[in-house]
């Protein structure tokens, strides 16, 4: 088939998906996260099998180990999230005001009355005491609207386990209706796309779930009075380098500071604790779970995540990660194939058509 009806037909087909993740995200998103889950776990099922599990034991097994996680985290974890989550919403003026406290007694002329900055805090203050709450509890509801929690909750588990039982025979079938010209230029490109999700969605995924429990944990230790939203929120966003140390730390020092003003010893754990996990971070996971080459810059990813949430909303963002790894590997693909071509190579060595052309 010409180049030009396979570019196409290829460009129809990815109309037709836009279009139907513009019109069916919120339909789409509960076997979004169901693949997603199945994806995540198929390796350890397939290690499983390797030790002598059946494919449906394999999956039954990781079914109840999960569950019996999940019970565990709704029994002991979320309430206490969803608690301290609130009294931070409601304490956040009288931290502010604390902090207006501090910097007038040591920089007295940075908080006349009426000047930029006083007010500026105030206003911040009451901004999230007002809204925080208020962004929360609309959040919630338009979950529940548009997703039906309750539905949410009975179809992704189901989506997950009938996706992890099927999903070596999916990956075959899918392999059947490649076309047979294309396949092992498609296969090849696959298993790129697929290293570089296994190691920035597995292996970055359990690296913020270690580093979230670990500065959860550690920060509750402490005493810290917020450490469980303030690991929670660090081991979030790990995922981009740098940013969950420097944006929990700096949390976690601010509350520190108005907690245990003057207890030296307590503020030095607090920052630590952040210290300690960049060193294991940068030492340990990250290179045993992620790998030193992923594929996906910083910046890239910043740039997928919004540009796909802003198109398609949460579902975007749940895919952003998938196109940008898919992206990146085509783009690859196609700069090798664009540096291997005349275009970029130029003439073959002593062939030069234009003199030839001159001299006749």
């Amino acid at each position: 088939m010409p180049a030009r009806d396979q570019l196409k037909y290829w460009g129809i087909a990815t109309l037709v998906f836009a279009v139907t993740l513009w019109y069916l995200g919120d339909v789409l998103l509960p076997f979004l996260i169901g693949g997603a889950i199945a994806y995540f776990l198929d390796p350890l099922a397939d290690r499983m099998e390797r030790l002598g599990f059946s494919r449906a034991l394999a999956t039954a097994t990781i079914t109840l180990g999960a569950l019996l996680i999940f019970v565990l985290m709704v029994l002991l974890v979320v309430p206490m999230l969803i608690q301290q989550t609130g009294q931070l919403i409601n304490t956040a003026p009288q931290l502010f005001n604390n902090l207006q406290t501090f910097l007038a007694e040591k920089f007295p002329n940075l908080l006349d009355e009426g000047g930029v900055v006083r007010e500026t805090l105030i206003s911040l203050g009451n901004t999230i005491r007002d809204r925080g709450g208020e962004v929360l509890n609309t959040a919630i509801s338009s979950a529940a609207s548009l997703l039906n929690i309750a539905l949410l909750f009975v179809i992704v588990p189901v989506v997950s386990v009938y996706l992890l039982l099927d999903w070596d025979r999916m990956v075959t079938r899918i392999d059947e209706l490649l076309p047979r010209d294309h396949a092992p230029t498609v296969r090849k490109l696959a298993h790129e796309i697929d290293n570089t999700l296994a190691s920035f969605i597995r292996g970055m995924g359990t690296v913020c779930l270690i580093l979230g429990t670990y500065y959860a944990i550690a920060l509750m230790l402490v005493g810290l009075q917020f450490g469980l939203v303030v690991g929670f929120i660090a081991g979030l966003i790990t995922f981009i380098p740098y940013v969950g140390a420097l944006v929990g730390g700096a949390l976690a020092i601010g509350l520190g500071l108005f907690q245990f003003w003057g207890d030296w010893l307590s503020l030095s754990l607090v920052g630590g604790i952040f210290v300690l996990g960049q060193v294991i971070e940068g030492n340990v996971l990250t290179p045993k779970l992620v790998g030193d080459s992923v594929g996906l810059h910083p910046v890239w990813l910043i740039f997928a995540l919004s540009v796909f949430g802003t198109l398609f909303g949460f579902v975007g963002m749940l895919i952003a990660v998938p196109m940008a790894a898919a992206f990146g590997v085509i783009t690859r693909f196609a700069v090798g194939q664009y540096k291997d071509s005349r275009l970029y190579r130029g003439s073959p060595a002593g062939i030069a058509p234009d003199a030839s052309e001159g001299q006749d």
